[in-house]
């Protein structure tokens, strides 16, 4: 969708420098853009990248000079960027209207303009708000409740009674209200533990392909808003993942876990059963939490056990030497042993 270089700068906020009627089509790597594709350089590294492209238009940093382009000033030039994309990239949709093939039950409640997609599932009780799109073959479970604008791809599976808010985006094989892990053992064997809570996702949440969320135990498990999970992330029962919260592919958590908002966790990240972690703490990948301990905001943390990152790089030096020390020791030994 064409936009004026003008209207990106008052929709994102950015300070416009230069021809406010230049039109802006596209979006592009500064060495692949076109005349009317925006690009954005952060820093003064990236600036000849940007100075030496077709492109015409350029969000930037401030203080960077680029010569002969028209710029979009913002302090934040990858968020300006990311937004603007926002608004010139339509994207494909992920079902027009309500297929032939699909099924909907008499009672599902379906908003006008909502789309369902080639035999997809709808079953009883199910809410769907208008403007949402039901991708191909998904299922939506009985009772589950989904609010305006939400683009569920082919292939997603709502167990029943999950909740989900506005403007979810949900990736093909995510799996949403399945059972937790939760067993009791006796008399030699074991009893599946009650899993009768729901799923709840807030708005704006965007959740990666094969993710896997499930259901509550005896509580609800909850997605704040704008949390952002990766492809193949599992969140296990009762879990409760604070707003904006992003984690990378890989990551698992054990049940009844509490991350706070605002937390980075990276991949392959594990979380043992009842850990905590606080407001803005930062995981880095492969990181393990035991069961039980809490992760404090602030510096971050890496390792197995989880332990700060410059204690992380300290310890890793001296395992990288474990065999030179240990030769020195053997060493020693022998020349207290010969005396």
């Amino acid at each position: 969708m064409k936009r004026t270089a003008k209207e990106l700068a008052e929709a994102v906020g950015a300070k416009l420098e230069g021809d406010g009627t230049l039109e802006v089509g596209g979006v592009a790597a500064p060495e692949r853009a076109g005349a009317r594709d925006l690009i954005y350089v952060e820093s003064a590294k990236h600036a000849v990248r940007a100075t030496a492209s077709a492109a015409l238009c350029v969000v930037a940093g401030e203080g960077l000079r680029l010569s002969g382009k028209t710029i979009l000033r913002s302090t934040l030039p990858k968020v300006a960027f990311a937004r603007a994309a926002a608004l010139l990239l339509e994207r494909a949709p992920i079902a027009v209207g309500i297929h032939p093939t699909a099924i909907v039950a008499p009672l599902a409640r379906v908003a006008e303009g909502a789309s369902i997609g080639p035999y997809a599932v709808i079953k009883e009780d199910v809410h769907i708000g208008a403007g949402t799109q039901i991708g191909a073959h998904s299922v939506i479970g009985a009772g589950c409740w989904i609010g305006e604008g939400c683009r569920i791809h082919p292939h997603v599976t709502l167990y029943n009674c999950v909740r989900i808010g506005h403007r979810v985006e949900m990736h093909s094989g995510a799996v949403i209200g399945a059972d937790g892990f939760g067993y009791a053992f006796g008399e030699g064997k074991y009893w599946k533990f009650p899993q009768a809570g729901i799923v709840e996702i807030g708005d704006d949440v965007e959740i990666g392909a094969n993710t896997t969320i499930d259901r509550g135990s005896l509580d609800d498990t909850r997605i704040g808003e704008g949390v952002k999970l990766d492809n193949l992330v599992h969140v296990g029962h009762n879990c409760q993942i604070g707003p904006h919260t992003v984690i990378a592919a890989q990551a698992g958590f054990s049940g009844s876990c509490v991350v706070g908002k605002n937390v980075v966790i990276g991949g392959q990240a594990g979380f043992g059963e009842r850990c905590e972690v606080k407001d803005g703490a930062v995981i880095g990948g492969q990181s393990g939490v035991l069961g039980g301990k809490t992760i404090r905001g602030g510096d971050p943390v890496w390792g197995t056990p989880a332990r700060s990152l410059a204690k992380f790089k300290e310890q890793y030096v001296l395992y990288a030497r474990l065999p030179e020390l240990a030769a020195r020791i053997k060493d020693l030994e022998a020349k207290v042993g010969n005396k």
